[in-house]
């Protein structure tokens, strides 16, 4: 049940006519209201935290996709520059300068090598870009929790404002009674869903 038609069910109730207290109808009436905002609230942050989940997911599968692209080139470039080693272990009668240029290559492969396993400058060294996925990935599960914590409080404000709602046409108290305790789980879901106090089993 959406907030509007939480409050379209107020008004047509309060229109009819039932043997029923006008206190009891009234507070009814409110606690209706008063879910039906909360429901609101709680799929604003329930949609906001699954948007989160999503880019955080694919934020980190492309990091760690450049990790693998990183990793392959250093790989290429580490068995380029120990071919070249090899060469002049095996060729000990390259002339001078031969042997300089081959050195200078090996030399520069190195480096490359070294620039691929860690750039704290740019950030997209691998060492760099492990921390990052990592960090995606945190912001990921964290906000699966969120959006876990917001679905159980919407499942139970919309039960709530159900239970609320047959209480003012049944005249009963006591699933009135029942209507504000879900609501009150679903609140504590709610705000738990905002300060991730408690961690729930994730599903």
């Amino acid at each position: 049940m959406e907030a509007a038609e939480a409050a379209d069910s107020i008004q047509e109730l309060a229109e009819e006519e039932h043997p029923t207290d006008g206190t009891f109808r009234r507070d009814a009436a409110v606690l209706i209201g008063i879910l039906a905002m909360l429901l609101a609230i709680t799929s604003l942050g329930g949609e906001h935290a699954a948007k989160e989940t999503v880019n955080a997911n694919i934020q980190a599968t492309d990091t760690y996709a450049f990790y693998q692209a990183k990793n392959g080139r250093q790989t290429d470039t580490q068995l380029a520059a120990d071919n070249l080693a090899v060469l002049l272990l095996t060729q000990p009668d390259l002339p001078a300068d031969v042997r300089a240029s081959i050195q200078g290559h090996i030399d520069d492969y190195n480096a490359t090598v070294s620039y691929y396993e860690s750039n704290p400058a740019t950030g997209e060294g691998k060492k760099e870009l492990l921390v990052t996925a990592a960090g995606y990935v945190e912001q990921r599960e964290h906000a699966h929790t969120q959006e876990q914590n917001f679905a159980y409080a919407q499942a139970l404000f919309q039960i709530a404002i159900v239970l609320s709602s047959v209480a003012i046409v049944a005249s009963s108290r006591w699933l009135l009674g029942g209507g504000l305790a879900l609501g009150a789980l679903g609140l504590l879901l709610m705000l738990n869903g905002y300060l991730l106090l408690v961690h729930l089993p994730t599903l």
